[in-house]
């Protein structure tokens, strides 16, 4: 093995990450208000442990979206409107969480673009549309009042055809 080289996680290891994010997932979906001492309890690991996969709370919200989209993404009979819908609903319900993570909202549009190619090439959505406007679309949903609903389907249909 080179130096450098990163070394596979253990099972144990990936184990404890998974249950973490799986954990927190649980949590930062129903309330904003989560302190990391109780994700780790929920997910049976120690503090220590937590903080070890996860240095900081935005690091741990990052990886929650990450997963929550990669969970849409797998669903191939997800449309793009449906997953940017829902994509848009998990910002709001985070939004607390969200706002300290800096620059989620460009990331969220940088993982959605693989799914906006494809939804272009079908003509689902306006051709014109780069993924930096999906970032826009994030960012424009920070100033949205709590109940979001209304904002979140005013910005899809200014999207999807």
């Amino acid at each position: 093995m080179l130096y450098g080289s990163p070394t596979p996680q253990r099972r144990d290891a990936q184990r404890n990450r998974s249950a973490i994010v799986r954990a927190a997932s649980e949590l930062m979906l129903s309330r904003a208000a989560v302190l990391m001492p109780e994700i780790a309890r929920r997910a049976g690991v120690g503090q220590a442990t937590l903080y070890r996969h996860f240095r900081d709370r935005p690091t741990l919200v990052a990886a929650v979206v990450s997963e929550q989209l990669a969970r849409l993404e797998a669903d191939d009979a997800c449309t793009f409107r449906e997953l940017l819908g829902t994509a848009l609903r998990l910002y709001a319900v985070m939004r607390p969480l969200i706002a300290a993570a800096d620059g989620l909202d460009r990331r969220l549009g940088v993982a959605l673009t693989p799914a906006l190619r494809r939804a272009q090439q079908q003509g689902q959505v306006r051709p014109g549309l780069v993924p930096d406007d999906l970032a826009l679309l994030f960012a424009m949903l920070s100033g949205a009042p709590v109940d979001a609903e209304r904002s979140i389907a005013l910005l899809v249909d200014g999207v999807c055809l």
